[in-house]
Parts: C-alpha cells; sequence; structure tokens
C-alpha cells in the first residue's frame, strides 16, 4: 500500500468505543443478556451479511421477493458496516482484483490492513456516484437502496433504543456493543485469515482458503476458497462436514417458498 490515506478518527473513535462497551459489558452479566448478544449476533451475521449483503446481494446467488430483500438488507445495516451499496461494491471489486493491485483489503498489504486497516484509512477511490454505477448499477437504480445509503444508522438507532426499554444501559452494552463488536470481527476475519491460514481445496489465482474455526463463527462464510472458485454458487461447504449456516438458511427459505 503506498498510497497515503487519512485516518478517519470519528469512526476510529466509534469503534474504540464499541469495543470499550463490549468489555464493560462483561462486568454486568447475565446468561439473558448474553442469549440476546448471541440472538443478535446470529440474526444479523446470517440473515444480513451473510445470506443478504453477501450471497443475495453482491453474487445474486438466489432470487427472493422484494419485501424478503430490503428486509434482508435492514438486518446488514444493523450491522454497522455501512450501507448496502457500499458493501457490495467494495467486495464486488475485492472479488474482481483479488490480491492484486485494486484489491481493497489484501493481505498483501498487511495482515492488519486486511482486517480493518483499510476501513480506517478509507481510500476516496472507492467512493462516488461514479464509482457505484459501475460495481453496483443493480442496487444503484432502486431508489431504496440509494435512500438507505444516508439512513443506514437507523436500523442500529431503533434496535438500540428497544434494548434500552427492555434493561436500560446494560441490556445496550450487550445488545448493541457486545453483538456488533463479534459480528466486525468475523467479518473481518474472511478477509484477512482465510486469505492467510487455511487449506486450499481449488487451485483459484488468490490466496484464498477454507477455515473452518473462521466458517463456524461467520456461518458458513469462512469456506473462502470453495467460495472463490465459484463465487456464484449459493452453497460455500460443499463436502457434508463444511458447516454452512448460510446455506441452510437459504435452503430452508426455499422451503417455506420464500
Amino acid at each position: 500500500m503506498t498510497k497515503k490515506l487519512l485516518l478517519n478518527k470519528p469512526l476510529l473513535f466509534g469503534m474504540v468505543l464499541f469495543h470499550f462497551g463490549a468489555i464493560g459489558a462483561l462486568f454486568f452479566f447475565t446468561w439473558s443478556r448474553l442469549l440476546l448478544a448471541l440472538g443478535a449476533w446470529i440474526v444479523v451475521g446470517s440473515l444480513g451479511i451473510g445470506v443478504g449483503f453477501h450471497r443475495l446481494l453482491t453474487h445474486k446467488g438466489f432470487e427472493t421477493s422484494k419485501w424478503l430483500e430490503y428486509t434482508l438488507a435492514l438486518f446488514g445495516c444493523l450491522a454497522l458496516q455501512r450501507d448496502p451499496i457500499r458493501w457490495v461494491a467494495r467486495h464486488r471489486v475485492h472479488h474482481k482484483f483479488t490480491d492484486k493491485s485494486g484489491d481493497p483489503h489484501s493481505p498483501k498489504d498487511g495482515a492488519v490492513w486486511s482486517h480493518l486497516g483499510w476501513i480506517i484509512y478509507p481510500d476516496p477511490d472507492f467512493e462516488g456516484q461514479t464509482y457505484y454505477k459501475k460495481w453496483v448499477p443493480d442496487l444503484w437504480r432502486q431508489i431504496f437502496y440509494r435512500k438507505l445509503m444516508g439512513l443506514a444508522w437507523l436500523p442500529m438507532t431503533i434496535w438500540g433504543i428497544v434494548c434500552y426499554f427492555i434493561g436500560g444501559i446494560t441490556t445496550i452494552l450487550w445488545g448493541v456493543c457486545v453483538s456488533t463488536v463479534l459480528m466486525w470481527h468475523f467479518t473481518w476475519f474472511v478477509n484477512s485469515a482465510t486469505h492467510m491460514w487455511g487449506s486450499r481445496a481449488f487451485n483459484t489465482n488468490d490466496t484464498s482458503t477454507n477455515s473452518l474455526w473462521v466458517a463456524i463463527f461467520s456461518f458458513g462464510e469462512g469456506w473462502h476458497n470453495n467460495h472463490h472458485h465459484s463465487p456464484v454458487r449459493v452453497r460455500h461447504g460443499l463436502a457434508w462436514w463444511q458447516i454452512d449456516v448460510n446455506w441452510y438458511v437459504i435452503w430452508s427459505l426455499e422451503k417455506f417458498g420464500l
């Protein structure tokens, strides 16, 4: 990474604050709060990021109704990983230039960079109407996603208010901070760990690997070498033992006619 990029201090401050909130939550442990955090992590991490942002919106691995597509997109916004247009655009660019010049978060630019450096040092080349129209024309044409670019904070704000009325500040620490920090890191491990460590079932032109532990904590996204071999394929865990919760969710949606 030779380009001089500026640190996004407000974003870094927010990330640090969430991490302190997650640590502080440990001093107010109850089983019900833990279950709330795990439930939020599972629903948002699987339905929102894995199924919605990734396998549906980015790769078009399956089709569904607009109401369900938009619902999954709103769940994805709860992960505080920006809105669908920005998320999908960055991921499509990653697949186009994996581990080459132009990849937004390759470990070849450093392990820390691939994990979170690319987030706190945003590259302006990956922003703007021209960029979005090129990489996500399908989403850009829909007013819902364009409006959501400025409102991606709203679902989490509503969830935070709900948590407050359930149990006050301590419930916010668990339902918002703990679940979000878990989602952040296990999503980021797909960008970092599964391009550095693991096994390779396919000889792809990149460093993608399959990782059981990342797959478990990212609901199936850790079978990354399988995914890079066939990006549109909606099932990432190809072997019977490769746990792929996001595929099980999509399979279930199909069985229910959704």
